[in-house]
């Protein structure tokens, strides 16, 4: 099913107004099977937090979400999962990130100790595909908080 058509289901059945408007439609994670297993957390309410790095939205020149928008997860296979809406955007310091945004994120046994461990991971890589270098440090992170309005 594509994202379009996910999203009219969404419509028909509801969940959003006849106007709106879909403003994305990604999965989480670099690999399929993460993006299955983010998905599945989304699915079950555990996940309700992402983070992303804002020095990627800058050199892509995207706009940051915003509170209000409404996504569209995939999950590994680019199959719609659920609908989203954004509730809270933050700017802050990688270095800053807090235990309840960890927890928000609901990845693995859900402390700030894991969370840093696959972050850090993830956002070197992440940078280092784009050209840049991240630096835990000093780097600037985007936290999305969001809720599941529709699930397909």
């Amino acid at each position: 099913m594509t994202p379009d058509t996910f999203f009219a289901q969404a419509k028909q059945a509801g969940a959003i107004t006849p106007d709106a408007t879909l403003d994305s439609a990604y999965q989480f994670g670099a690999d399929p099977q993460t993006a299955t297993a983010l998905a599945t957390l989304v699915l079950s309410g555990q996940k309700t937090a992402t983070t992303s790095g804002f020095a990627l939205y800058r050199l892509n020149h995207e706009p940051l979400p915003a509170t209000g928008e409404l996504d569209i997860i995939l999950d590994g296979a680019g199959e719609p999962v659920a609908l989203t809406v954004t509730t809270a955007v933050t700017v802050q310091a990688y270095a800053q990130v807090g235990a309840a945004h960890a927890a928000a994120e609901g990845e693995g046994d859900g402390s700030l100790a894991y969370w840093r461990r696959v972050h850090d991971a993830f956002f070197t890589a992440e940078y280092q595909a784009a050209g840049l270098s991240f630096d835990p440090a000093t780097a600037l992170v985007v936290l999305e908080h969001f809720r599941v309005i529709y699930r397909g």
